[in-house]
């Protein structure tokens, strides 16, 4: 018998006051057996961290090879934003960045095994993927305080972020960098 998908439901307060967007987001994600809670962690974070108009999770799940795990679609469904999350291939990467205007990376993957891979072909742009790094610490310590029904409380402020479960307040810097060895 085959493993079916956790659904988690997110109800999310998000302040990010380093783009001034305050929003009430009430999320379900499927979390498939496969997926670690890192990786939930950080593509719930790079739905809220890149929310605007448009903004969706892929319909395919994580193992779409043709969405993004999170995109930006203008309401003609020109795809605005690819946002792609984990440690993906620089053919992926390339992909994307033909794809979309604009190219998001959110990780806790090492950089120099970003980087690595990166450098492994040429990527379309790729001076212009933007680049954010959780410290895997950072999402382990979140990790049991995640119940299928959770309440969030989510504020970036000066590149730092506080995440608020359960009245308990976890905080990281949100790490910003690129692609491209400096």
């Amino acid at each position: 018998m085959a493993l079916t998908a956790t659904i988690y439901h997110l109800e999310v307060a998000l302040s990010d006051v380093d783009r001034g967007v305050y929003e009430s987001l009430d999320l379900r994600l499927a979390r498939h057996p496969s997926e670690t809670m890192r990786y939930l962690l950080t593509r719930t974070f790079a739905y809220c961290l890149s929310h605007e108009d448009g903004i969706a999770f892929s319909k395919e799940g994580i193992s779409s090879t043709e969405e993004p795990p999170v995109y930006v679609r203008d309401r003609t469904g020109l795809l605005l934003a690819w946002i792609e999350v984990g440690s993906p291939s620089a053919e992926r990467l390339h992909k994307a960045a033909k794809a979309a205007k604009k190219v998001a990376l959110f990780t806790f993957a090492p950089l120099a095994l970003l980087r690595k891979e990166a450098a492994s072909r040429v990527i379309h742009r790729v001076e212009d993927i933007e680049l954010y790094r959780f410290d895997p610490a950072f999402l382990d310590a979140l990790e049991p305080a995640i119940a299928r029904n959770t309440k969030l409380e989510i504020v970036r402020s000066d590149g730092t972020l506080y995440v608020t479960v359960a009245g308990a307040v976890h905080e990281s810097p949100l790490e910003q960098s690129t692609l491209i060895e400096p």
